[in-house]
């Protein structure tokens, strides 16, 4: 019998959220200026059924690199669907947003199934691969809200928030996140400034985002430019083409 039929996901996702002191981490996001970081949130043996899914995808990674900006390899929801039945199960788990929404005190949906970031895996192997500072900006009518689920941390490269750099009367506060395996971290990409350092030769770094946006719609134009951005700076032409069909 193989692992991923001994562990039941759905099981462990209800026992991960029961173990959060749900007052202690929306008090911790609030005042973090939406920034929320749970570092044992599942539990190894989940991982372990989730790393069968990346292990499958490893061959499918996209390396990208914009000059002065990032460099590193991803893995798009279209290739999650198609062969990460679990990863798929993680995000579309309706538990699992529900205490999202509660932590961030807003209706949340799952992104449209034609967003290739609606849950990706993002790789950072090589040496050099990282990402500068920058906002989320979302091209949604709404908030969106960035997860980001630790599933390999065999490397030196964090996670790097600068927090409160667009509230009145807060001194900025600098973060340094190691996203050891079955980590946890929710945060609005609008309000905390992000990036991630740089790894060295022979690291390795695998991280699970997922979105979830208080309204699904997004203009055309908007949308046409948002797929564009996604497919030369994240998963490469083929999503593009994915789109256009």
């Amino acid at each position: 019998m193989t692992l991923s039929t001994e562990v039941s996901l759905a099981a462990e996702l209800d026992r991960a959220i029961a173990r959060v002191d749900f007052e202690k981490a929306a008090h911790e996001y609030r005042e973090q200026g939406e920034f929320l970081f749970l570092p044992r949130f599942l539990s190894p043996a989940a991982v372990s059924c989730l790393m069968e899914d990346v292990e499958r995808l490893t061959p499918s990674v996209n390396r990208n690199y914009i000059p002065g900006h990032k460099k590193g390899g991803s893995v798009s929801y279209f290739s999650i669907a198609r062969q990460g039945p679990r990863l798929k199960e993680l995000y579309d788990c309706v538990g699992l947003k529900e205490f999202f929404a509660r932590v961030v005190n807003a209706d949340l949906h799952l992104c449209p199934e034609d967003d290739p970031h609606r849950c990706a895996l993002y790789f950072y192997t090589e040496p050099g691969d990282h990402i500068g500072f920058h906002y989320d900006t979302s091209y949604y009518q709404g908030a969106r809200y960035t997860v980001l689920l630790g599933l390999v941390q065999q490397s030196s490269s964090r996670l790097l928030c600068r927090l409160h750099t667009r509230a009145k009367n807060r001194r900025p506060k600098d973060l340094e996140v190691s996203t050891e395996p079955g980590s946890l971290v929710l945060f609005n990409g609008d309000t905390v400034y992000h990036a991630v350092s740089p790894s060295k030769k022979g690291e390795r770094r695998v991280v699970l985002t997922m979105e979830y946006v208080t309204n699904r719609k997004m203009g055309g134009v908007k949308k046409v430019f948002s797929r564009l951005k996604d497919s030369f700076a994240y998963f490469g032409l083929d999503t593009l083409f994915s789109f256009l069909l």
